[in-house]
């Protein structure tokens, strides 16, 4: 069938492989994050999983409640993503590159926040740092946000341990805080905000009305909603955070003191993200303990659900100065309502679980989503493209996309990391 011309078609299908699994059944490539550093050097992190890493060389990270060993990576490229150098390997997952001051950071964990430091542009690393002990950490390689001198970014912390399977009911999103002159290595340079976790923002009774859950999930032990898939209690993940600069905006801060945080909202269905803010106490922004607390709607209830395209996977938001709007990269999900026992075997857990359409969307307030283009599209169900991290990159977005093609093992264990470029961005404003 000929395409009609007004079909909408992908902004940047084609892509430059960063990395390739050698052994897709047995070798998975997870958690892609990038930054650009001034000169316009890319740096590119990700790691690696799946029960053949033990036998890649290098540094590597046991993880208990996999039993695998995974390998995070750093890799860099000075000609605008078309081939990538291998700098380094560090033995922690669910990394992200950044920049404070003349240092450029990767910041993830093993159990424990983990962390490594460059002095210059990635050619060399120092060895990990842990700055905490004893603790279970998460999170996915999604935005970082400068303001007040500070640098800000968030990680998950696993505050309870009564969920069986996947705990993020249980997960607090802690905003870091940390200044662009100190040494971000030590554990004293970081300010974390108070923790809250799903659980603590407000009962499931409470959601009537919204179709939330969609499935009758325990609280402990979620449900099984067909043979092999699985449906998690409610929860929230993988957190953005971003300021309000617009003073007509409802919820500016004019002290320039609050931040919010936007999460992926796991609830079975599609379109939601979760929200939460911080705030800080100190006598001037960039100071003093974070708190952090629910956002309240104009009427005084509590608001945890806010519209969202893509919001049932891991996103990523960059704010743009140029065009004072929020960019929005997501998963594209199209058959959330088809019935769990009729999904084809190769699509992974839930309906809402599509995973190889990558979108785009812009907006000037974070809940009002206007479409702006379909990045990438995966040609079958296991060549995904999703979990993508994204920096602007001159008049371009530069791209890295968690991919797959026929031979990964799953749609969510895929066997590429994929890069990909999304030419003139800010045209697509409307």
């Amino acid at each position: 069938m000929t395409p009609h011309p007004q079909c909408i078609r992908p902004l940047a299908d084609e892509f430059t492989v960063l990395y390739e699994s050698p052994d897709p059944a047995r070798i998975y490539a997870y958690s892609p994050g990038i930054f650009r550093l001034p000169g316009g050097r890319l740096v590119a992190t990700f790691d690696l999983g799946g029960p053949g890493v033990r036998e890649l060389p290098g540094v590597k990270w046991s993880r208990g409640e996999s039993g695998y060993a995974w390998q995070g990576r750093v890799h860099t490229s000075d000609d605008g993503g078309l081939t990538w150098q291998h700098r380094t390997d560090f033995p922690f997952i669910h990394a992200r590159p950044f920049a404070a001051g003349k240092s450029l950071y990767v910041l993830g964990q093993a159990g424990d926040l983990t962390i490594i430091r460059s002095e210059d542009d990635g050619e060399t690393w120092s060895p990990p740092v842990r700055l905490t002990e004893g603790q279970h950490w998460h999170q996915a390689p999604c935005n970082v946000h400068y303001a007040h001198g500070c640098v800000y970014l968030v990680m998950e912390r696993r505050t309870r341990f009564e969920v069986k399977g996947w705990y993020v009911a249980e997960m607090a999103p802690v905003l870091m805080r940390g200044s662009v002159k100190d040494d971000l290595t030590r554990r004293e340079a970081w300010t974390f905000a108070s923790e809250l976790t799903f659980r603590d923002v407000l009962p499931e009774s409470s959601l009537e009305g919204f179709g939330v859950p969609v499935y009758a999930a325990d609280r402990v032990r979620g449900v099984m909603v067909a043979p092999g898939r699985h449906c998690s209690p409610l929860g929230w993940l993988e957190t953005n955070v971003v300021q309000f600069a617009d003073p007509d905006h409802l919820w500016h801060d004019p002290d320039g003191k609050t931040f919010h945080l936007w999460m992926r909202a796991h609830t079975g269905g599609t379109g939601y993200a979760c929200i939460a803010k911080v705030v800080e106490a100190g006598a001037a922004p960039g100071t003093g303990p974070m708190t952090t607390m629910p956002q309240r709607a104009p009427s005084g209830r509590t608001l945890l659900y806010v519209p969202c395209p893509g919001g049932q996977m891991k996103f990523h938001v960059l704010y743009d100065d140029a065009t004072r709007l929020y960019w929005l990269l997501s998963t594209q999900a199209t058959d959330s309502m088809v019935r769990p026992d009729r999904l084809p075997p190769e699509r992974y857990n839930l309906p809402n679980n599509e995973r190889r359409r990558l979108q785009l969307h812009l907006s000037k307030n974070m809940l009002d989503w206007r479409f702006a283009g379909l990045v990438a599209v995966g040609p079958e169900e296991k060549a995904s493209r999703h979990y993508a991290a994204m920096v602007a990159d001159g008049e371009d977005l530069a791209i890295l996309s968690r991919s797959g093609d026929a031979r990964a093992r799953t749609p969510h264990d895929g066997n590429l990391i994929t890069f990909h470029r999304v030419r003139r961005f800010r045209e697509l404003a409307y």
